[in-house]
């Protein structure tokens, strides 16, 4: 799936995390970098603390990463 710059967005295993939106974020992040989309992490970072609810802010991170669940096998988190 591509996000709306053309890229593919990473698989993330956030599905089975816990749910606090901190972390949520900060895996979603690293994911991100991880696939050397770091200016898309800082983006989506920001757009995730200014949002107004925390339904508002899944879907944000949704539009970054592919959402998976942690009991999902994924080759190290990275695009394929």
């Amino acid at each position: 799936m591509r996000n709306e710059n053309n890229q593919c967005k990473p698989d993330c295993p956030l599905i089975g995390q816990d749910g606090n939106i901190f972390g949520l974020v900060g895996i979603a992040a690293r994911t991100l970098k991880r696939n050397n989309m770091s200016s898309e992490a800082t983006e989506m970072t920001n757009r995730v603390f200014n949002s107004g609810s925390y339904e508002e802010a899944l879907g944000i991170i949704g539009e970054y990463v592919n959402i998976t669940s942690v009991d999902e096998p994924d080759e190290d988190m990275r695009m394929g």
